[in-house]
């Protein structure tokens, strides 16, 4: 018996393929992949549990923590952009977002805040949980902070703050 259930589409049965690995040589615990191709439900498979300690198997409608899936439309929108020539991945970002010029940050490029090169992976300063839903205050509170690390010379994922640092662009 497999370990998933649900459908796809015979064209998709490498997702199906890739998802079982997953379970059994990959270690998963518990995942679902919906694929949808011009407005039709081409794949909707689950499997695993949902909760390992108790046992509780993974349903067509178990509810997930869903993380980053902002980013890339995000991203989607800076390129947008810069297809379109009203921004240049090497732009200042102070160029679009003058606040941004703070705390030595005047130099950095739009394409270093699109590839997690900028150094700002994170704010330093203390705010309220409710902040994180305040644009204006994350804006201002990322505009105010320096980088972490040199900005261009290193990588470190923008997990947290990405979606200001672009969407502020963006904006």
């Amino acid at each position: 018996m497999s370990a998933v259930a649900g459908t796809a589409d015979p064209r998709f049965r490498r997702v199906r393929d890739e998802l079982e690995r997953n379970f059994a040589d990959r270690g998963e615990v518990g995942a679902a992949v919906a694929v949808i191709v011009d407005g039709r439900t081409v794949v909707d498979l689950w499997g695993g549990l949902a909760d390992r300690e108790r046992g509780i198997p993974w349903e067509r409608d178990t509810i997930a923590m869903v993380h980053s899936s902002t980013k890339g439309a995000t991203a989607i929108c800076a390129h947008l952009l810069a297809a379109r020539s009203t921004i240049d991945l090497d732009d200042r970002v102070a160029d679009h977002w003058p606040e941004f010029a703070e705390a030595g940050k005047e130099a950095i490029p739009v394409r270093w805040l699109l590839d997690h090169q900028a150094g700002l992976p994170a704010i330093a300063e203390k705010l309220p949980s409710e902040a994180a839903l305040d644009w204006d205050t994350m804006t201002r509170a990322l505009a105010a902070q320096p980088p972490w690390w040199e900005p261009g010379t290193a990588h470190g994922y923008h997990a947290i703050t990405f979606g200001w640092l672009v969407g502020e662009v963006v904006r």
